[in-house]
Parts: C-alpha cells; sequence; structure tokens
C-alpha cells in the first residue's frame, strides 16, 4: 500500500480538499517510516516541500486508532511565530479530528494554558524555554501531563544544533525521558543541514534507537540568483564621482546558465533610466521590491533598522506608497504578528525587512523575491533566506546587494580587496558545486549550560547528595565529555558563591543567588538577554552588547570599531578604546562563526578566472579589479605579503576559530619575533609590524617555536583572562572558563596545518 491508502480517510479527505494529485516523496518516506518502524526519524527537505504533513499525517492517523491519554506529541520549535503559524495550518485537519492542539509560550493567555493542564491530550506545541519551566515548577505533575507522551518533534533542527539552545533541548528531553520512564519516538524536520547523519545522531543522542531519514533530494535544482556591487555614496549631490554608482542597469542578454546539478536563472530587475536620488545601493533594492511580494534580510537589527527607515524615505520623496514592513526580534509580538499576518493574507505586494526571525519556516504566502543586503555569513543561512521564496512551483529568487565604503587612495592592501563580494561568490559555489552545508558546531565543555542545567535540576528535584546530582547532570548527551573534576569544581564554586547550599545531611540545595536566579522567567532561556553589556569609553557610555569578548579583542558598536581594554562582569560594564578599522556589528559567538571552507574558496574565487553567471556588471568590474590587484600584489600566492617599510600582512584564509588561533599564537611569540602594531579585520587578514628580517618566512617561524615549545591549545590562555561569552559564564570561575575557550573557540590542529601550507607558498 502506498502512503496514501494507509492515511485515515480524514486525512484523504483533508488533501481532497486541497486539490492535491500526488503525495511529495519526503512525504511517502517519512509515511513508510512512521507506519512500519519503532525508530526515530529525520525529515531533510527543501522549504515548503511538505514536512510538517510528512510528519503529522502518519500520526494523525494513529491517534485516531489509538487516542494519547496524556499529551501525544510535543511539538519543539524555537520562535513563538512559527509555533502561531504552525498552529493555523493544522487547526481545520485536527478539528476534523477532534485531536485537542495547545500552543504554549510567553504570549499564550493563563486561561488558555490552565485548560490545557486539566484535561492534556493531542498536541502540545512549545518553546525551550516554556518546557524548561514546565520542568522546573511542575516536575511533581509531568507523568500526568506527558504519561502517555508518544512523540517529540524538533521544528527547524538546523536553527538549534550546534547552540546552547539545542544542548538545552537534549537535557531536557533526557530529564523528561527519566521523569516519565522511557524515551517517545523524536522526529526532526529541517530543509538545511549539512551533514544528515551527524544531524541524525544528534537528534537520537540518549534515546536509545536508531534515527532514521527520509532519502528525497529534493533541494534547489532551479533558482534565480544575482549579485551587485555598489560603492557607497558619501556625497549624495555628486552621483557619477563615485566608481560603481553608474552601474545600477542590467543587461538585456543575461541568459540562464548551466549551474552543478541544477539551474541559476538570472534574477531581472527593470532598467531606469533615472538618477538616483539616494545611495545608489538602496535605489538598486527599491527597485529590485517595486511591484513585488519580498523579503530584505539583514545580518543584523541595526541594517534593518536603517535599511526599513531608508526605503520609507525613498517612498515617501517618490510619492510612492509606503508598503514597507519590519521584522526582527527587539520588536513586540503585536508588531512581528502584524508584518506575517500582511504578508501572509494581504493582496497588497508588502516589502518586509528582517533579520533571522522570518528566516524560519513561518508560512508568509508567496513571496516572489528575496534581497539580501551584503552575504549572507553561512551556507547554510543563504539556502534557508533564498528558500523562502519560490513556493508553488516557480524558482527561489534572491539579489545579494554588495555596499562596500570607496577605498581612500593611501589605503592599505587589504582594505582594497571586496572581501563581501568574495564571501557572496564563495557561499553561492560551495553550495552550487558540492552542496556544501555547514555541519553544526560542537562544545565539549558548555559550562554556562552546565551551570544553568545544574540549578534547574535542583529546583525540580529537590535536596540530592553530590553524588547523586552529578550522576543526573553529567549524564545529560551534552556533557558526556566534561571531566568529573571540572564538574566538581564548579559545584564549589557554586557553593561558595551560594548559588547552592549544603545541608546538614551533607546535600545539596539552591541557594539564596541560586533561588534569585532562578526565581525570574529569564533563567529559562539557555541565551543571552538582549542589552546585558553597558560599553564605555573613558566616562562616554557608548551603548551595549550581549557578549563580552575578552581583553584585546574587537568588535564594533555604534559606527565605529572597539578594542576592550577591561570588564567589570558584576557591574556589567566593558570598558574599551576605539581603534581605525571596520568590522561586523555582530560579536561572533556560536552563530556569528565563518566556517573555514569559505574562507578557502575565497582564496579560489580570487585565483579562477571564471565569470560567475549570476554577477551583475558592477559585479564583475569589481571582481575583476579585486583579482587583478591579488595577483599583482602576490595575495594569492604568499602567505605573508609586505605592505612597505616593516608593514606586513598575512592572509591565512580560515574560520573563526583556527583565526583566532593564529592571531592567539602571533600574540604568544611577538616579542620574541619581534611582532608589534597586530591588527585584524574579521577573518580576513592580519597586519603587523616587524623589524627583523625575515617576516615573509613568519608561518614557518611560528611552527618552528610551537615545535620546541611542545606548545598546547592552553599555553595561548592567560591567566589573567576570563573570556565570558554565554549566558551565565559570569559566575564560572575563570580557570574554567579559560579551559572552556582553549578547547571549544579555539582550533590548533586546523591552525597549524594552514601555517605549515603557507610556509610552503
Amino acid at each position: 500500500m502506498d502512503a496514501f491508502d494507509r492515511y485515515a480517510p480524514l486525512v484523504q479527505e483533508f488533501i481532497y480538499k486541497r486539490g492535491w494529485t500526488a503525495l511529495r516523496q519526503v512525504q511517502a518516506e517519512a509515511a513508510q517510516i512512521l507506519f512500519d518502524t519503532n525508530e526515530n526519524l529525520l525529515v531533510c527537505s527543501s522549504t515548503a516541500s511538505g514536512k510538517t504533513e510528512a510528519a503529522f499525517f502518519p500520526i494523525i492517523t494513529e491517534f485516531l486508532c489509538s487516542s494519547p491519554r496524556t499529551f501525544g506529541v510535543l511539538y519543539i520549535a524555537p520562535l513563538k511565530s512559527l509555533i502561531n503559524d504552525q498552529f493555523e495550518r493544522l487547526t481545520e485537519l485536527l478539528h476534523m479530528s477532534d485531536i485537542p492542539l495547545c500552543h504554549w509560550h510567553g504570549d499564550v493567555a493563563n486561561s488558555h494554558k490552565t485548560k490545557a493542564l486539566k484535561n492534556p491530550s493531542g498536541i502540545l506545541q512549545i518553546t525551550p524555554e516554556s518546557l524548561e519551566s514546565m520542568l522546573i515548577n511542575r516536575s511533581g505533575d509531568i507523568p500526568r501531563l506527558f504519561g502517555d507522551l508518544r512523540y517529540i518533534i524538533l521544528d527547524e533542527l538546523h536553527a538549534v544544533m550546534g547552540s546552547d539552545r539545542g544542548r538545552q533541548i537534549l537535557c531536557q528531553l533526557a530529564r523528561l525521558g527519566r521523569i516519565i520512564g522511557y524515551h517517545p519516538r523524536r522526529i526532526g524536520l529541517s530543509a538545511t543541514i549539512g551533514d544528515p547523519l551527524a544531524a541524525a545522531r544528534w537528534l537520537g543522542e540518549g534515546s536509545g534507537r536508531l534515527t532514521l531519514l527520509t532519502d528525497s533530494a529534493e533541494d534547489h535544482a532551479r533558482m534565480r540568483l544575482g549579485v551587485e556591487h555598489f560603492f557607497i555614496q558619501v556625497n549624495e549631490e555628486d552621483q557619477t564621482g563615485v566608481p560603481g554608482v553608474g552601474g545600477s542597469k542590467l543587461a538585456e542578454n543575461d541568459k540562464s546558465a548551466p549551474y552543478a546539478s541544477g539551474e541559476v536563472l538570472p534574477v531581472l530587475v527593470e532598467k531606469s533610466g533615472e538618477k538616483p536620488l539616494f545611495d545608489a545601493g538602496y535605489e538598486y533594492v527599491y527597485r529590485c521590491c517595486k511591484g513585488k511580494s519580498t523579503l530584505v534580510f539583514s545580518n543584523s537589527r541595526e541594517e534593518t533598522e536603517y535599511t526599513t527607515a531608508t526605503l520609507r524615505q525613498m517612498a515617501a520623496h517618490k510619492g510612492d506608497e509606503d508598503v514597507f514592513l519590519i521584522h526582527h526580534g527587539n520588536l513586540s509580538a503585536a508588531l512581528r504578528e502584524e508584518t506575517e499576518t500582511k504578508l501572509k493574507l494581504s493582496e497588497k505586494k508588502y516589502t518586509a525587512c528582517a533579520t533571522v526571525t522570518l528566516e524560519l519556516g513561518v508560512d508568509i504566502g508567496q513571496l516572489e523575491r528575496i534581497v539580501h543586503i551584503d552575504a549572507p555569513n553561512t551556507v547554510s543561512g543563504f539556502l534557508q533566506r533564498l528558500g523562502r521564496s519560490g513556493r508553488r512551483g516557480t524558482p527561489p529568487e534572491m539579489m545579494m546587494v554588495i555596499r562596500e565604503e570607496v577605498p581612500l587612495p593611501n589605503a592599505p592592501l587589504p582594505q582594497i580587496i571586496p572581501w563581501n563580494l568574495l564571501k557572496a561568490i564563495a557561499v553561492i559555489q560551495l553550495y552550487g558545486e558540492e552542496r556544501f552545508i555547514e555541519p553544526a558546531g560542537t562544545k565539549q565543555m558548555p559550562m554556562s549550560l552546565l551551570f544553568q542545567q545544574t540549578l534547574s535540576v535542583l529546583m525540580s528535584s529537590g535536596e540530592l547528595s553530590p553524588a547523586r546530582l552529578a550522576e543526573q547532570v553529567l549524564n545529560f548527551p551534552p556533557f558526556l565529555e566534561v571531566p568529573k573534576e571540572v564538574y566538581k569544581a564548579l559545584l564549589k564554586s557554586m557553593i561558595e558563591n551560594e548559588f547552592i547550599e549544603v545541608t546538614e545531611e551533607k546535600g545539596l540545595i539552591v541557594g539564596l543567588a541560586g533561588e534569585r536566579l532562578t526565581n525570574s522567567f529569564k533563567f529559562y532561556a539557555s541565551f543571552k538577554d538582549s542589552e546585558d553589556y553597558t560599553v564605555r569609553c573613558g566616562s562616554d557610555e557608548i551603548g551595549t552588547i550581549t557578549s563580552t569578548p575578552p581583553p584585546g579583542d574587537r568588535f564594533a558598536l555604534a559606527g565605529r570599531v572597539w578594542e576592550v581594554e577591561e570588564l567589570d562582569l558584576p557591574r556589567r560594564l566593558i570598558y574599551v578604546k576605539p581603534v581605525k578599522g571596520k568590522m561586523e556589528i555582530s560579536w561572533p559567538g556560536d552563530y556569528g562563526e565563518i566556517h573555514t571552507r569559505i574562507l578557502e574558496r575565497m582564496l579560489q574565487v580570487l585565483r579562477e578566472d571564471t565569470v560567475y553567471p549570476y554577477l551583475k556588471p558592477n559585479a564583475v568590474e569589481r571582481l575583476k579589479a579585486a583579482r587583478e590587484t591579488a595577483r599583482r600584489t602576490g595575495v594569492t600566492r604568499q602567505g605573508v605579503v609586505r605592505l612597505g617599510g616593516f608593514t606586513y600582512c598575512m592572509f591565512p584564509w580560515l574560520g573563526t576559530r583556527s583565526f583566532r588561533t593564529v592571531r592567539k599564537l602571533l600574540h604568544h611569540y611577538a616579542s620574541e619575533l619581534g611582532v608589534s602594531g597586530i591588527e585584524f579585520e574579521g577573518c580576513y587578514y592580519i597586519s603587523f609590524k616587524m623589524e627583523k628580517p625575515g617576516a615573509e618566512k613568519l608561518p614557518d617561524q611560528l611552527l618552528k617555536l610551537m615545535a620546541r615549545d611542545g606548545l598546547t591549545v592552553y599555553d595561548l590562555i592567560k591567566d589573567s583572562d576570563a573570556p565570558a561569552f554565554d549566558k551565565y559564564d559570569p559566575y564560572i570561575p575563570p580557570s574554567l572558563l579559560r579551559k572552556a575557550y582553549a578547547t571549544d573557540r579555539l582550533n590548533l590542529d586546523e591552525a597549524k596545518k594552514r601555517l605549515a601550507d603557507l610556509a610552503m607558498w
């Protein structure tokens, strides 16, 4: 029997009413696994391919035959908006089948939750933070609520894998399984998984079940892509004096070209004879959006706010209707929902400017085009955002608009290379040529989460002996590699700082400081709240950031770059000094890391002569100039290039962790090598001064010094460092933070391998 024949009659009727003539391949494969096995399931398939229905059609069929006595499905999603959207999508079918559906998060009314608690049945949709609250505050009621739980569905799996939030979910599932006495089947849903086998292992951790995968390859066989480049205009009254501004018209003879296993089709933007009235890059974005239902993605909330304001200003100046909306995580729920509703239900062609909050699988109707300001930082992000368009049989479509400051006449070599343009090309090529998607990040010592889960377990369990607490917590999948002596040191510190209290019976309970933390709803989240740390330069308050770079590292804020001089963690203050240069606005953490393969492909872009079919006229000319500069200066042939005098520049072509390691190696041996004035930008280059001869052989010198000293990654961290990145890091002993930093945020093996490669160039 095929999948459709095995569905319950109500499900078949639901499918008929929607005019479907056939099931998707992923739906047929998922049905076979769910009907014929008792294992977990990972559904990997492109956006809008019917993953949700692939999971729920067999489940609803099962529930109509045998109704669960409690909540039968626990659906965990990373966003409230995703829960609200899926709630609407499933309402009709579940109403037909009399299967209750309850969504549960911070914006849901208490009356709705109370009703669900009185009669737990059907499907519970929840965020990780609300589930954490339930495990703490309703631990004694968990068997009544979930005693017949059969399925746990993790939606948008790629968004949480590799992050503390995903590791928190694994802890929650382990705790839930321990309370109810078994582990329900797990179903993971995702459109952008780089390594499906690794994702399957992650999904099944601690469940005692195999995880089977759907085998459908429904990726983007056809896509419309365009990349255009503009120099940022300084003088808006003189539009013609800036190189590259005049190239906003597209050639009429753009043709589609074969590309890997699919096809890249040109994104056509209507030609306009108008003289640009605003920055030409934003004029181009405006024309890309005009008359189309569009999402404009940016890499930061700041850029999103500025883009929205600029497009609205342009509409007012032109006398056009303001059809521009905004969506990001710091807006109220009401404003976010208004944007989603207008995109989904209105017949008007709206443009929404958004961050990652609209990257995930919220159904916002038929989007015709995606516009991306600058390059996505990851292949995964590129695919997820591209997939928001192109539904109902049309190819997905994206235009990347790369904006770059005009290099000054005396700008040093590294600052005249268009890094964002190279990154945009690298991201597209990696997927087109290899179907490469970044693997999920890993952590062996997630100390912040370990701190949180220790308090959470004590809050829900009451008094536990140290041995019993360690047995429970260290057996959660994310903590299996944490040494017992590390956990012992953490518990000792938590006792000393009154987060934990020792009872007369030598048991452990939550202490006074721990109660202050756990009594706030903010405790349930493993990620930081916004605006955590105040940044000051002297007596001037610059603004706030959400994580604390260690002294010597840099970040961007208020349009400038700052170097950390001192941290005052108890008062949540960061003291900085201004430095020259430019950087990404957001401080790179788990979500901001760039993979080494992207940097390597950027190098290949400079080395090869390929004219990529999706590049528009300005981008073609800018890439041509960049390649000529790179070849003339030796950037593609030498690991270290002389910039003039005693100033040199190293181009490691490494991702975030390994680049950071090379930078720390250079600082570690700076005095012995005679190196000073170390500067860097992102993961692209490190400039320095060196008066001793032999700077061009610096990679080989570093290798020899490391071999001489038997250097380990832990030697790169100073005793004075206390690099706090994650939410509860300020409460972790500095010695453990240093160990975690060296283990999880540096990569000495890859750095050494690259230095060896550079030494051979």
